[in-house]
């Protein structure tokens, strides 16, 4: 009889989760406080305690090709990036396919994990969960948490003086739903990450009049990059992250900025981020700088004060007039169910090894499973977490002791800018193939490139110089999957299958041979000095 797991949340990492502990033998009990699983890809038309919220309009900012289970690909005909609706079909999808609905409970909430008394030989948990007004506690010995950071939203409304005396309408983005409310009217979305920039986008379809403000600025880029490829097919590439690592930051985060102004300055659109050293994360929105241009949307700086029926910005005296202010403000999060014993949170950061272990256990049998921020998507990222994590709790692989890991989890806290490849702002934030390779070491199904160079060279420039699709961490160790190896080779075929309707025979010019020739020899030449 395998261990018995409890996992708390039936979202993307819950549901991963599952499927690995199925994998190694372990006995997964998934508890959902809602109706369905789906997590933050479930849209209702309210919102509901403890479970993330979106809006009717949601499209996945990460594509398909990059944003899938690793051994479970997007339908082909699915557009490039997903709607919410079409991403919970996948989602079910994928638990039909893996047999994973007999294992989650819904409608039960957890009310609290605890340790048992016994813990420090045994490692289990006591878990108390709520169905139908019915309290059970049942004993587990490992737990699994899956519920996100997207639930509890930061209304910072002392930073607002004056926010009580106004005598509009005001509210956290989590209480959007559909544009309707803002037609015929004067809004005010605070806030420039990807929440706050496209509310304020589809409120201009319908309001009188919108202002964006942003107190540090944002890089936005659109989700279609060069020659219209998927920005992240394009951006996520091994070859890539090697080249941006080994150059200073300086010099990555100058290229990066050079590269993002061809689409659009922003220093003219007034985007322009203060703090170019420290990468926050991406805005996606393709319709912004349209919306601006055409004077549709208005960049404005931070709120200085906020009056009964108008508000004034920072560096003028003049009102402008609001009907409804929009806070997009982001989020906290907690554990409630969880003693501060076990996970504190602090400064927006919890003492996890690796993102995932609570560094100072006794015994390690509590994985929190997707509390990060890569540059990257989060499916793949919480499924190679619940990989590892699965097979350390099994007993398969080994922690280092807990002092080797609470020096290495205060060092992260202290975030201190490397001085080679991307620098990010916030704790959470990571370099998504550098991680997402971190964790696959551990569990012995990193890729091996020399190798594969060697056994199969097609391949491995695929996964070399081609986007660093979710598909390339299964094709070897444990999990592996047979069918990797055609995914990565096919990855392209599926992405221009849904916009290639129209066929057009192209013909080269002999000139054009020429240079995919001299190109292809160059790249030759690179791959022989890289692998030297």
């Amino acid at each position: 009889m395998g261990k018995r797991v409890a996992i708390v949340g039936a979202g993307v990492s819950g549901l991963a989760s599952i499927k690995c502990c199925l994998e190694e033998g372990l006995e997964p009990t998934c508890f959902e406080r809602s109706d369905d699983l789906g997590g933050l890809w479930r849209f209702t038309e309210h919102v509901e305690e403890g479970r993330a919220s979106l809006y009717k309009s949601v499209v996945s900012n990460s594509c398909k090709e990059m944003s899938c289970y690793s051994d479970f690909p997007f339908p082909e005909d699915y557009p490039n990036y997903v709607p919410n609706s079409q991403f919970l079909e996948y989602l079910k999808m994928y638990a039909n396919h893996f047999n994973l609905l007999k294992h989650i409970q819904f409608k039960t909430k957890v009310c609290s994990v605890a340790k048992c008394s016994d813990f420090t030989v045994s490692g289990q948990w006591e878990v108390v969960t709520l169905h139908k007004e019915k309290q059970e506690s049942a004993i587990f010995d490992a737990v699994m948490v899956c519920t996100g950071f997207l639930t509890n939203p930061y209304l910072p409304l002392d930073s607002f003086p004056g926010i009580n005396a106004f005598k509009g309408q005001y509210f956290h983005s989590r209480q959007y739903k559909h544009p309707d409310i803002f037609k015929d009217k004067r809004v005010l979305v605070i806030g420039m990450g990807n929440s706050g920039t496209d509310i304020a986008v589809e409120a201009s379809h319908l309001a009188k009049k919108v202002f964006l403000s942003t107190t540090g600025g944002a890089w936005v880029i659109s989700r279609i990059f060069d020659s219209g490829y998927p920005w992240d097919m394009v951006f996520m590439t091994r070859f890539q992250n090697m080249l941006r690592n080994s150059l200073p930051t300086p010099i990555v985060t100058w290229l990066m900025a050079r590269k993002i102004n061809n689409w659009l300055n922003h220093a003219n659109y007034g985007l322009m981020p203060d703090d170019r050293t420290q990468l926050k994360e991406f805005v996606l929105n393709d319709e912004l700088p349209g919306r601006i241009i055409t004077g549709k949307v208005f960049i404005r700086p931070s709120i200085k004060e906020v009056k009964e029926n108008s508000v004034i910005f920072n560096n003028t005296s003049k009102e402008e007039p609001i009907d409804i202010i929009v806070f997009a403000t982001g989020y906290t999060f907690a554990f409630p169910f969880l003693d501060e014993s076990v996970v504190k949170v602090e400064d927006g950061q919890a003492s996890l090894y690796k993102y995932i272990f609570p560094a100072h256990l006794q015994k390690s049998t509590l994985a929190i499973i997707g509390l990060i921020k890569p540059l990257g998507s989060m499916i793949p990222t919480g499924e190679t977490q619940a990989r590892w994590a699965v097979r350390v709790l099994k007993g398969v692989n080994k922690l280092p002791p807990p002092s080797v890991m609470i020096e290495e989890v205060n060092a992260r806290k202290e975030n201190k800018p490397g001085r080679f490849g991307l620098c990010y702002c916030k704790a959470l934030q990571t370099d998504y193939i550098t991680y997402i390779d971190e964790l696959l070491t551990y569990i012995n199904a990193k890729p091996n490139l020399f190798s594969m160079l060697l056994m199969d060279p097609h391949l491995a420039l695929t996964v070399f110089f081609g986007p660093c699709s979710p598909y390339q961490f299964r094709l070897t160790g444990p999990g592996k999957w047979e069918g990797a190896r055609n995914a990565i080779m096919t990855q392209w075929d599926r992405t221009f299958k849904v916009t290639k309707a129209r066929v057009v025979q192209e013909s080269l010019s002999p000139f054009e041979s020429f240079l995919k020739l001299f190109s292809f020899l160059a790249l030759l030449v690179a791959i022989f000095l890289i692998f030297l």
